[in-house]
């Protein structure tokens, strides 16, 4: 569901749909209905739950506005930088498909596929979505997705296997055979570039996701970790046997798009109730900024600006931020202005342990390139997401945040994302 934001977009509130593919990458994928999806080549694993697969992650909120991994794809393996999105399903690359493909620039080659299309007929087919319109008409047809993203962008492709070659927490090696999507149309009508990535890891809760695939083959349980270090470094983890002491926890609510969702909570600025009680919120690491409904959203504005009453602080216009304020000498860092603000807290009412998601000034704030302190909670209606309430980036920075999704529960604590578990 992650929108790509304002400053680089890549992903939100997605949905995904089968279309049937234009004849020319009919002709380049016709070989692959020839093959039975059962002859694939796929490693026998055992089941090794327990075990757990490390990620290295680079990115920031600020100038580039996402977070990314390296997920190594085919044989002989050749590295993918994936945009990190919780809130969407399906991992997918770009993909070279054919001459007429429409990719974006990306750091590295596209995927070559090898007569290695879904069919209709797969199992794992059924969990993308189809429009009415364009169902699979035979059992034999390639299994196509189509994927939106409220930024603007989508990716039209098929699906395809192909080995992933994973080293696991405990020293064993494998090559699962995992369905992503190889993307051949990739369109960006934003008026900011997408990210400088190869494509999407969507880290969602369907049978679609990779995540999800591994599970089914016994090597890990359906557990996400990720720390996002506001120097610019951090880690993901799938698995649950790296799972340190001191997570706060609060169940996932149930609903039909498999967001991480938790509820209800109510908004607390410097310790001071607001009128935003019973939200919904949902953790998505698809989103570089944080969206409040507009109800809640002009609540915590207003708070903010009453605080900065009396403060040298004057309110500026800087990019594409539309609350920003600059100070009488430019703002080096955030240290340097957290002061004046107040912490923001997301208190869950129902629950018996006083559960709350802390938001220090440097969880909702950054400083621009020209010295200026902007606010990175943005009016979820500037965003067509109705009532919808997103945790982004800029508030998930240098905490552990775990989804597990075998007990359907999200835990979070602060961390220090440079230190990286040993994989």
């Amino acid at each position: 569901m992650g929108q790509r934001k304002t400053e680089t977009p890549w992903s939100m509130v997605v949905i995904f749909c089968v279309l049937l593919l234009t004849s020319n990458f009919l002709v380049s994928f016709s070989a692959a209905k020839h093959l039975q999806n059962h002859t694939m080549t796929r490693t026998q694993l055992p089941n090794r739950f327990g075990s757990s697969l490390v990620f290295p992650v680079r990115g920031d909120i600020y100038p580039n506005g996402y977070f990314y991994a390296i997920i190594y794809i085919g044989n002989p393996p050749r590295p993918y930088y994936l945009d990190i999105d919780t809130g969407s399903n399906l991992t997918w690359v770009q993909c070279a498909a054919a001459s007429s493909a429409k990719l974006l620039k990306a750091p590295n080659n596209p995927y070559k596929p090898n007569n290695n299309a879904l069919f209709c007929k797969d199992p794992l087919c059924a969990f993308i979505d189809p429009p009415t319109n364009y169902p699979c008409k035979a059992p034999n047809d390639q299994c196509d997705y189509e994927v939106h993203y409220a930024d603007y962008g989508s990716s039209l492709g098929v699906l395809v296997r192909d080995s992933f070659p994973l080293r696991f927490t405990n020293g064993s090696v494998y090559r699962p055979t995992l369905a992503f999507g190889c993307g051949y149309d990739q369109e960006f009508s934003g008026p900011f570039p997408p990210p400088y990535v190869d494509g999407v890891l969507g880290l969602g809760n369907s049978k679609s996701s990779i995540l999800s695939q591994l599970r089914g083959f016994g090597l890990t349980r359906n557990v996400i970790g990720h720390c996002f270090g506001s120097q610019g470094r951090g880690f993901l983890f799938f698995g649950d046997d790296l799972l340190p002491p001191g997570l706060v926890w609060a169940p996932m609510l149930y609903n039909s798009l498999n967001h991480y969702m938790l509820g209800p909570v109510d908004l607390l600025f410097g310790g001071k109730p607001s009128v935003a009680k019973g939200l919904n919120v949902v953790f998505d690491s698809g989103s570089t900024y944080t969206y409040l409904n507009p109800k809640a959203y002009q609540a915590v504005l207003s708070m903010i600006k009453t605080t900065l009453t009396g403060t040298p602080l004057t309110v500026v216009e800087d990019g594409n931020l539309p609350v920003c304020w600059k100070g009488a000498n430019p703002f080096g860092s955030i240290d340097a202005i957290k002061n004046n603000f107040r912490p923001l807290v997301l208190s869950f009412t129902k629950s018996k342990n006083n559960v709350a998601f802390q938001l220090a000034p440097e969880a909702y704030l950054l400083v621009t390139s020209r010295g200026n302190v902007c606010l990175g909670i943005l009016n979820g209606a500037d965003a067509e997401l109705g009532n919808l309430n997103v945790i982004g980036d800029i508030s998930l920075q240098d905490k552990l945040v775990v989804y597990d999704n075998e007990r359907q529960m999200i835990g979070w604590t602060p961390s220090n994302c440079n230190n990286i578990p040993n994989s």
